[in-house]
């Protein structure tokens, strides 16, 4: 089959990695098929000294990508999933999530002690609204505080001092090469992962079937079920990736178990639950979390959020 894909994705240095992977696998599944890889500069990209927690509007990471997908610019989009809004523009569809890596948080640390170890008022760095309610939930007397950039960004911050710690996506530091630098991955009854941390996100318009079946092939089945529950549950909350609030599916058998968390931002109240049904209820099975959690308190808590 002769035809051209054109990918398009962000510029880091992860991103790249990412795209390289699912540029070699789809020459792997139709080796006379040219992929073409463009390279789309976002807002979060632009813009990266603000906290994600202080920008106006979602989609940091996704818009201007999406938009020369429906502008037919490119044929598909490669993200990682956690970046992803949890509704997608009209038109576009995600067509593909393949196996996930592993989609846990992890503490690098100066010291290399752990989380419980830390010395008190230890500063740790995370951009993440969702890891410092957790963190400060496990340990309220550590200073958490706002850290952007890339992976090896917040590696050389670490290491000159800026902060005695780092959290971030252990499935980021895998792909980078930089897991040797972990110090403890955070177990999620501690820190429960960002929707579709450790996924990507083959995204591409829904009624184009010819791109469809090529991204399709792509696929995890298990990975992209996972995937669809925790998006669901965020769009049962009418929340984004700047909200504490987060859903981590596992899919064993015929059944998926979805955890879930609503907190305040210093951690002080934290709203958790679990249900576990069918595969094949994925989607059903996120927006009845999100419901339990809402009517259990999270409602409240993101109520105040609002104001």
């Amino acid at each position: 089959m002769g035809h051209e894909l054109r990918v398009g994705t962000r510029g880091s240095e992860l991103a790249l990695r990412q795209t390289r992977w699912v540029e070699e696998r789809l020459a792997a599944l139709f080796p006379s098929l040219r992929v073409t890889v463009r390279v789309i500069r976002t807002t979060g990209d632009a813009v990266a000294t603000v906290p994600l927690g202080q920008m106006e509007g979602k989609a940091f990471f996704v818009k201007q990508i999406e938009e020369a997908l429906l502008e037919g610019q490119i044929d598909i989009a490669v993200h990682s999933a956690k970046d992803l809004p949890s509704v997608l523009p009209p038109g576009l569809t995600l067509a593909a999530v393949p196996e996930r890596e592993t989609p846990f948080d992890a503490l690098v640390s100066r010291t290399g002690q752990g989380l419980a170890a830390l010395q008190p008022g230890a500063r740790v760095g995370t951009s993440s609204v969702r890891r410092r309610a957790q963190l400060l939930a496990a340990r309220p007397d550590l200073e958490v505080v706002p850290l952007r950039g890339n992976v090896d960004t917040r590696l050389r911050k670490l290491r000159q001092g800026q902060v005695d710690a780092i959290v971030v996506a252990a499935a980021g530091l895998r792909r980078m090469g930089r897991d040797g630098e972990i110090t403890e991955m955070l177990a999620p009854e501690v820190c429960l992962p960002c929707v579709g941390q450790g996924a990507l996100a083959v995204e591409a318009k829904e009624d184009d079937d010819l791109v469809l079946r090529l991204a399709r092939a792509l696929n995890h089945d298990e990975s992209f079920l996972a995937v669809s529950a925790e998006r669901a549950f965020l769009e049962g909350l009418h929340g984004g990736c700047q909200v504490p609030a987060t859903a981590y599916a596992e899919v064993q058998g015929g059944n998926l178990t979805l955890r879930g968390m609503v907190a305040d931002p210093d951690g002080k109240r934290i709203v958790r639950a679990t249900l576990t049904g069918p595969r094949g209820s994925a989607t059903e099975l996120g927006r009845k979390l999100a419901e339990k959690l809402l009517r259990d308190g999270g409602e409240e808590i993101l109520a105040q959020l609002r104001r």
